[in-house]
């Protein structure tokens, strides 16, 4: 029970962020009136997505000081559900876009470049699907990982402050924290932040524990394989000993 009490605090945030993120009071924002409810998916999700790619780089670096395949396995899976967080922000944010901007999808830089970051990531899963020796896939990949989580910052957090933007808080345009969130919307967003991090983690570990007895499981039946054959052998040899006496 003490190990799953975050597990127990992400089903309630989420629950809590469903309901109150659907049927709560919100401000009458221009433009954005009744669709201010995407926030708290949306740009949680991002949040989550940037703690989980976060999580996935520093188990790179410790795979490239110390390579186990533990730490290979915990980068790709954290890196997994962060893809997944990233998917699922764009997948959110064009459908918010559409009713505050009038369109699915604009040239505009956040969206362009938050479209590049995930190519980059799309990217590191088919360079880890391009190599068959274990070692040599998880260097190149830890090394890939380290360069994609360093275009990810300039990407989603500079580049778009230099130049004309739709998005809040870029290209002069104020952002959330200066864009009157009322009480209301605190009292959703900041626990949705947490649930949907905690989320995306226990998705993670629960591919990590799946991989681990999937491995297992390998070994366990590789080792069975070989002592059949090793009692075949010597089955084989005893029958051989027996014709060759009589």
């Amino acid at each position: 029970m003490r190990k799953r009490w975050w597990k127990i605090l992400a089903v309630l945030l989420i629950g809590y962020t469903l309901t109150a993120g659907l049927l709560a009071d919100v401000p009458r924002l221009p433009i954005l009136n009744e669709t201010i409810r995407v926030l708290h998916f949306h740009v949680p999700m991002w949040f989550g997505m940037l703690i989980l790619l976060t999580t996935s780089v520093v188990y790179s670096v410790k795979y490239l000081r110390n390579p186990t395949a533990k730490n290979d396995l915990f980068a790709v899976e954290f890196a997994n559900a962060g893809i997944l967080f990233g998917i699922l922000g764009l997948a959110t944010g064009s459908l918010w876009a559409r009713f505050a901007w009038g369109a699915f999808w604009t040239s505009d830089p956040k969206l362009n470049n938050a479209a590049i970051a995930m190519l980059i990531y799309f990217a590191y899963l088919i360079l880890r699907g391009s190599f068959d020796d274990e070692q040599r896939r998880g260097r190149v990949s830890a090394i890939y990982n380290i360069f994609a989580f360093a275009t990810l910052v300039p990407l989603l957090f500079i580049l778009p402050r230099m130049t004309d933007s739709l998005h809040p808080g870029n290209g002069g345009n104020p952002g959330f924290n200066t864009y009157d969130i009322d009480s209301n919307l605190r009292m959703v967003f900041y626990p949705a932040i947490v649930g949907w991090t905690l989320i995306g983690v226990w998705l993670a570990s629960l591919r990590i524990r799946m991989k681990l007895v999937k491995q297992k499981i390998d070994e366990r039946f590789e080792e069975n394989l070989l002592r059949t054959r090793n009692r075949a052998m010597a089955d084989d040899s005893q029958s051989h000993s027996v014709t060759g006496s009589v």
